[in-house]
């Protein structure tokens, strides 16, 4: 969650003990588990794509001048 959050990721809030978060770019995660849980493999995969996708720009931004 605190790589997230250094990437610019905004907790949204969540049902239960799941979490979503959101950049300003759009990408998006959701995590499961209480804070303090350990992430599981799939999870933490899916936070490295996420913040991937959110330092990747937009096709669209790169074509406008």
């Amino acid at each position: 969650m605190s790589d997230l959050s250094r990437a610019g990721f905004v907790d949204r809030g969540g049902r239960g003990s799941h979490r979503n978060y959101l950049h300003p770019s759009g990408a998006r995660a959701t995590l499961s588990g209480n804070a303090g849980d350990d992430a599981k493999p799939y999870q933490e995969r899916e936070v490295r794509q996420a913040i991937k996708a959110s330092q990747t720009p937009d096709a669209d931004e790169e074509t406008q001048p």
